[in-house]
């Protein structure tokens, strides 16, 4: 079956390559091709120009994605893993992005590869096994000495298989194995994240699965799930090690009630009543702009506990400053660590919360910023209420609380945080801008009283406007003859793409009609409202397919 494929010329190859690029490309991904059978050397030239149109093909279809020869067949044909980037191979990396290396290579065989590459070094990634088969230090715990050895070496490594650590049942538990395990991969390379260059920066933690489903603080979904699509950007949070235990711990928590996707930041510990707690979540470097940015920050926090978030700004003219933004400003005037921020501005309420997510209190400030600075770090920064008496003099070191040394218990939890300039106003396309489409609809009998529907819902603007969504989310409602009663809204999924299958939706017999909502979601975590969103209309069908 290989060789009939590669065998193809002219049309045929077209159709060859459009079937292997249009599946990553219809999901923004690049793509890895791994051939592990001998292949006759008559096919070998075909081969290699396949590999040269399908990253031609790539690259037009998907800008910035990626073609990964795997190593394992030969130029020879023959299925013989080399174990690091040479002559063999070497011809399908000049065709492509980049050499995905065995991971069965020896010590040395990093710098030969770097030596073959010339100045394409850090397009050869050295495959590293997590489950410790035949690879360099023996992966698992110990793949940082492999990790070691490839950045002294200064050459690219491909992480393979990091589900040992869900897969083995690694102890305690797999939150604090997988922090453990990531930590040693942090240590030896450091934080490798890209973050956007400019505004808008949004972040809700979520790490692509979770327990539940939340949108502004509301459940609407307690399923457990996995889409690793929704991963937002993820904090900068330290792992420590399992033989530090420090008074304030920050986690990412995915059991309690969230106020966006499925996951949270969260602050628990022991506090002094003068001491405030900082911590830095991300690291980046988005340019500001003249005029204000608004900054909206969701929090969830016990009565004596209050929440703060500081900008760490750095301009080459004037210097490096900060900003603490919080709503509760007079507490954090009165603690000992005041003085360590330049400026202060106060967050408000933005409405108050419905009874359904009263937990989680919504906040929005505006802050005036300057072409001149980029914004270097955001920070988590938490204290407790005053509960005591203040002094009437202030301290030298410009607290005015008594009883400051006493700790008290301190819990909160960060929901989301999203900034962007003040002029940027998320406007959705109306409802009328959408076409929507129905596909591959299915009807089958589930019982006297109900059917199962599967089905391909699909949309697309059909105006010439660019826009741009991060996602969408996909809601169905089961209408009734009765008018009286309130139609079900059941949250279904998210897609990264302009198409969503349902698969074996229930319907019960007295629903005489589906509304398919499909919500669109901007780049600074804005979602458009229900009510104006695009829908799909479908009528239950008697007879089954």
């Amino acid at each position: 079956m290989l060789e009939a494929m590669v065998g193809m010329q002219g049309e045929d190859e077209r159709v060859r390559v459009h079937g292997v690029w249009r599946p990553s490309g219809d999901h923004g991904m690049g793509t890895t091709i791994n051939i592990e059978v001998k292949l006759d050397t008559q096919f070998i030239d075909n081969l290699k120009e396949f590999i040269n149109h399908l990253t031609k093909t790539m690259h037009a279809a998907v800008p910035g994605s990626l073609v990964i020869w795997y190593d394992a067949v030969t130029v020879n044909g023959d299925l013989g893993w080399q174990d690091k980037l040479n002559k063999y191979n070497k011809p399908f990396f000049d065709l492509c992005d980049g050499l995905f290396v065995n991971y069965t290579w020896k010590e040395k065989y990093p710098q030969d590869s770097a030596a073959a590459a010339g100045d394409r070094k850090y397009d050869v990634y050295m495959g590293i096994d997590v489950f410790g088969r035949n690879t360099y230090g023996g992966g698992q715990w110990d793949t940082n000495v492999a990790l070691d050895l490839l950045k002294k070496d200064d050459i690219s490594t491909a992480i393979f298989a990091p589900g040992w650590i869900y897969e083995t049942n690694q102890p305690p538990d797999f939150q604090s194995a997988q922090n453990r395990w990531w930590g040693l991969v942090e240590k030896s390379w450091g934080v490798l994240q890209s973050y956007p260059k400019e505004l808008p920066f949004y972040s809700d933690f979520d790490q692509g699965h979770g327990y539940q489903v939340c949108y502004e603080g509301r459940q609407v979904s307690g399923n457990p799930w996995n889409n690793i699509s929704c991963q937002s950007f993820q904090p900068m949070l330290k792992y420590t090690g399992d033989e530090v235990q420090t008074p304030v711990q920050t986690s990412i928590n995915f059991k309690d009630e969230q106020f966006s996707g499925g996951g949270c930041v969260t602050v628990k510990g022991s506090l002094e009543q003068n001491v405030i707690f900082s911590e830095q979540l991300f690291n980046g470097g988005l340019s500001m702009e003249d005029g204000s940015v608004l900054l909206f920050y969701s929090v969830n926090a016990d009565a004596n506990c209050v929440v703060g978030l500081s900008l760490d700004l750095s301009s080459r003219n004037k210097g490096n400053t900060s900003i603490l933004i919080a709503d509760d400003i007079t507490t954090f005037h009165r603690k000992k660590q005041n003085r360590m921020y330049c400026s202060y501005v106060q967050s408000d309420k933005v409405a108050p919360q419905a009874p359904d997510n009263q937990n989680w209190v919504l906040y929005q400030a505006t802050v005036q910023s300057s072409a001149s600075y980029t914004l270097t770090g955001i920070n988590i920064v938490c204290t407790l209420k005053t509960t005591g008496g203040v002094n009437t003099e202030i301290e030298e070191d410009g607290s005015s609380e008594a009883n400051g040394s006493r700790s008290l218990a301190y819990h909160a939890s960060l929901g989301h945080i999203s900034i962007r300039n003040s002029n940027d106003d998320k406007l959705f396309p109306p409802a009328k801008s959408w076409m929507t489409e129905g596909g591959y609809i299915s009807w089958s009998k589930n019982s006297d009283t109900s059917k199962l529907l599967s089905l391909k819902v699909s949309w697309k603007l059909n105006t010439s406007r660019h826009a741009s969504f991060t996602k969408y989310n996909v809601y169905v409602e089961k209408l009734t003859a009765d008018s009286n009663t309130k139609p079900s809204r059941n949250f279904l999924g998210v897609a990264s793409v302009e198409a969503f299958y349902v698969s074996n939706l229930l319907v019960p017999d007295e629903v005489t009609s589906l509304k398919f909502i499909i919500q669109a979601c901007g780049h600074d975590g804005s979602r458009q409202e229900l009510e104006e969103c695009p829908k799909l209309f479908l009528v239950p069908v008697d007879h089954y397919v």
